[in-house]
């Protein structure tokens, strides 16, 4: 699947499972694209803290991450996104987040499930504080 946008997506930094882009004529916005079905949680981890070097250096106040190619939902990488890593991006600035899941009706129901056992164990993370909304393209996802 090709992302499709009147945006100009700079390539920053491909990865095992997955590419980061910077976004012409937004800077503050960086793009983390899936492409893999699924993301092991060491890579997880690995991609995401060169997303957190990038936020700190860049100043970087948006993070639109793309799934639509991710087939696999892991309940582990996103309790660890949203309780560990986005405690440290928003002390950094990240405070707006933009996701684009796949069409898989299974997946966004595992999304979903995932969200509401987060809040429940972890209701006060920083996530809380945070701008976090779905998209179904990535020109709504970086205009939104």
């Amino acid at each position: 699947m090709d992302i499709h946008t009147t945006n100009e997506l700079i390539l920053f930094q491909a990865m095992k499972h997955a590419k980061i882009m910077l976004v012409e004529n937004h800077p503050e916005i960086i793009v983390l694209e899936a492409t893999s079905t699924y993301i092991p949680i060491g890579q997880f981890k690995e991609i995401f803290a060169v997303i957190a070097d990038i936020v700190k250096e860049k100043q970087i106040t948006k993070l639109v991450f793309d799934k639509r190619k991710l087939k696999v939902f892991h309940q582990p990488s996103m309790e660890w996104y949203f309780v560990t890593w986005k405690e440290e991006v928003y002390d950094l600035g990240l405070k707006t987040h933009r996701k684009i899941l796949p069409t898989d009706a299974v997946f966004r129901h595992s999304v979903k499930i995932g969200r509401e056992k987060i809040k429940t164990h972890f209701p006060d993370g920083k996530y809380t504080l945070m701008s976090i909304e779905y998209a179904e393209t990535m020109d709504e996802a970086i205009e939104n």
